[in-house]
């Protein structure tokens, strides 16, 4: 029986199933997501590991059961894989590995999860099931034509010989079973989201793991991302507060809604935040609108409204502190990026499960919604650049994220300000605030 008393321990990740059935893509969304969330997250993929030791890839015939090298050489590949996660979970601190892993048989499954419990991990298991033959189809397209394994090939051979590759597996392959595999945790994924089946979550990290899961879609769509027009006191360089457009700010709404009538999105639906300036730019779309709380700003707490150089003159040691670890720096009486990302959770899971959706936020807003998309670090997210009047298009595609970036030809001040290489609370005034771009 599998030991379910163990608390603060870290978590393995395993995902099965036959090939094609998107178990990368959902490894890789599930690292993605776990590290945006705080939860440091490492992906393992045996197929990777596969190819560093096979150089070159010649065909499925690697793959038949009659193969033994071939098989000698996929254990083995699964074995340094396990290790590496081992290494990862218990000396390097991460919080949750995924397994990205063909586990053709009940019997390599368990052996999994008696090492998961030897090594005080807990084991859940993530199982794409897919009978689809125009998903699967499609999946070998989207996915393995870029794979390293058919470099130079065209489209008919990549399909031929993954579609082989996947028959060597579909004889010995054992899916998770109601009554054999009652004991596992685990989530069994029916035709690419159509079903599902959850069985045994045992703690908060599984249950985040699972509501994810059941909102992420394959669905193509497009995700708008832009901030509200110029304010009035971005013009005078002040952060945070509650002002309306400046003139150049409604120009550019206006700017905007052309865009979005000429990109003829189908039903597409905008968010704003509950502040007037991403209230008066969505005014001017011409589309019925959604207000979102989670959206507002960062809150700046005793530095609202404020410029740059007051916080330097009033709360210097306060503008070191940010500057030297500005993702988790929390203003007096507001907020920290990592709050922030906290309060976006239920925008990014319902982003996940929509379609076209433009959403007109504000800087720090953007730079975490973005970083969610971008795969970026806490230590990158608080410095991405997200410029006035520009529309960042976001086009999810295999593994990752299309970024198309348009300026609507609007000027506006620059509210972009580098990390300065002085971050000590000994500086200069003039060193603190080198960064500070020109306002009026």
């Amino acid at each position: 029986c599998i030991n379910v008393c163990m608390t603060n321990c870290p978590t393995l990740i395993v995902t099965v199933g036959l090939p094609a059935r998107g178990k990368t893509y959902i490894s890789k969304k599930l690292t993605r997501y776990l590290n945006w969330i705080g939860v440091p997250t490492k992906e393992f993929n045996v197929g990777q590991y596969r190819r560093e030791c096979v150089k070159i890839y010649k065909s499925f015939e690697f793959f038949h059961p009659d193969n033994e090298e071939g098989l000698k050489i996929r254990r083995q590949c699964a074995l340094t894989a396990l290790k590496d996660v081992n290494q990862y979970l218990t000396v390097e601190g991460g919080q949750v590995a995924v397994f990205d892993a063909t586990n053709t048989t009940r019997e390599r499954r368990w052996t999994i999860t008696r090492f998961a419990e030897q090594n005080s991990f807990k084991v859940f298991f993530v199982e794409s099931v897919c009978e689809d033959p125009d998903v699967i189809a499609e999946n070998i397209v989207q996915v393995k034509l870029g794979s390293p394994d058919y470099i130079d090939c065209n489209t008919e051979e990549v399909i031929e010989d993954f579609m082989k590759r996947i028959k060597c597996y579909e004889n010995s392959y054992q899916p998770l079973d109601d009554v054999l595999d009652k004991d596992l945790s685990y989530i069994k994924i029916m035709d690419v989201g159509r079903r599902y089946l959850v069985n045994r979550v045992l703690d908060h990290i599984q249950s985040r793991i699972v509501y994810y899961l059941m909102n992420i879609h394959i669905t193509p769509r497009s995700i708008y991302l832009c901030r509200h027009g110029e304010s009035d006191l971005n013009v005078k360089g002040c952060i945070g507060g509650d002002s309306g457009l400046s003139g150049r700010g409604k120009e550019f709404a206006k700017c905007l809604g052309k865009f979005i009538e000429e990109q003829n999105i189908k039903n597409l639906k905008v968010w704003t935040s509950q502040m007037k300036r991403t209230i008066q730019t969505a005014e001017a779309v011409a589309l019925p609108y959604e207000q979102w709380k989670a959206l507002n700003e960062i809150d700046a707490g005793v530095c609202e409204e404020m410029m740059y150089e007051e916080i330097q003159v009033h709360f210097p040691v306060e503008f070191s502190l940010r500057d030297q670890d500005k993702y988790r720096y929390r203003y007096p009486k507001g907020e920290s990026y990592e709050d922030l990302v906290q309060r976006l959770e239920p925008v990014i899971m319902e982003l996940e499960r929509q379609e076209n959706v433009l959403v007109i936020c504000h800087q720090a807003v953007m730079r975490c919604l973005l970083a969610y998309f971008l795969d970026k670090s806490a230590e990158e997210l608080p410095y991405l650049k997200c410029p006035l009047h520009t529309v960042l298009k976001l086009t999810p595609v295999a593994y990752g994220c299309k970024v198309e970036s348009v300026w609507l030809n609007v000027e506006a001040v620059n509210t972009h300000r580098d990390r300065p290489e002085n971050v000590d609370i000994s500086r200069m005034p003039e060193e603190a605030l080198f960064t500070v771009p020109a306002h009026q």
